[in-house]
């Protein structure tokens, strides 16, 4: 895995290599693109990872003040920063290599999870969820828990089956995810209703954003068998573009990042994240404070502490 990058790593961990990786230990990792439609044209999305990397630079020397957000502090007494994890950098993509780009993507997040750690992938666009599921496969069965606008269970699109109008019909695919939740559905863009009915078939919980505002994150956990474990990836236009609007399919209402706290937090007791993926945010649409960057981070910086039990 190469380091293409000195400073800012995530929240100021340090550069780690997979090889290195300890039991709990939570591993950052980038991932510009995975399938873009346009071979010829990087993701809208392919400057994500780093511009979250340096919004995190804001509270980075701040790890050991309590964190609110957690519930705790994620660095306490001794515990020196590699104890929560570290940054192995990017794995390489080319828009023009998906095939390439997914069995990257795939093997990082295998070796990973082989060496009893967990991933927190900092994407790139929506299709990087599919080879980060796909890393799975011996781990252990996983329930995928998404936040978006959008169901993504679209099947070939022009003429592309791992792009990102898909990712959640690839990982019904997949015989290790035998559970998917997905959380903030809204407005128009999500396909036909033969979609939405195959993700019902299948056992997808969807919520819809008008239903988790009447019902809440405790309603809908308790539909959910205790002790899943969940892989959890945040499309970043599942959020309300009044508190998130960097991105490239903004859709009225959606989640705030309370709910979205609400929702890790009550995933962690519920059960437990083995991942975390973000995805969709579009640096070129953030303001020039980068706060949806900052959004972004926090969400990231939350995850982690979760994962590893802080």
């Amino acid at each position: 895995m190469p380091h293409g990058f000195e400073y800012p790593t995530f929240m100021g961990l340090p550069i780690g290599m997979i090889d290195d990786l300890q039991p709990g230990q939570v591993c950052v990792l980038g991932a510009a693109e995975a399938t873009p439609y346009d071979p010829a044209e990087a993701s809208h999305s392919a400057l994500a990872p780093g511009a979250i990397r340096a919004a995190s630079k804001l509270f980075a020397g701040q790890l050991k003040q309590h964190d609110f957000d957690l519930g705790r502090t994620l660095l306490t007494g001794e515990r020196k920063a590699d104890w929560l994890g570290v940054d192995i950098g990017d794995v390489r993509t080319r828009p023009g290599d998906a095939a390439g780009n997914r069995d990257r993507i795939a093997s990082a997040v295998e070796r990973v999870l082989a060496a009893g750690a967990f991933p927190l992938v900092l994407g790139g666009d929506d299709s990087v969820p599919i080879p980060v599921l796909a890393g799975y496969d011996g781990f252990g069965p996983v329930t995928v828990v998404q936040i978006d606008a959008h169901v993504d269970w679209g099947d070939v699109i022009r003429g592309e089956a791992n792009g990102y109008g898909s990712p959640m019909r690839r990982a019904s695919e997949m015989p290790w995810v035998t559970g998917m939740l997905q959380v903030g559905i809204r407005g128009l863009g999500s396909g036909e209703a033969w979609q939405h009915d195959d993700a019902r078939a299948w056992g997808d919980r969807i919520v819809t954003a008008r239903e988790w505002r009447t019902r809440g994150v405790e309603a809908v956990l308790a539909e959910r068998p205790v002790g899943e474990r969940y892989v959890v990836s945040i499309d970043c236009d599942g959020i309300d573009p009044a508190v998130f609007p960097a991105v490239a399919m903004p859709t009225p209402g959606g989640l705030n990042y309370g709910d979205c706290l609400d929702l890790l937090h009550g995933l962690a007791q519920h059960g437990s994240i083995v991942g975390l993926i973000l995805a969709e945010y579009v640096p070129e649409r953030d303001d020039p404070h980068r706060l949806c960057a900052l959004t972004a981070a926090r969400l990231a910086a939350v995850g982690l502490g979760l994962m590893r039990g802080v």
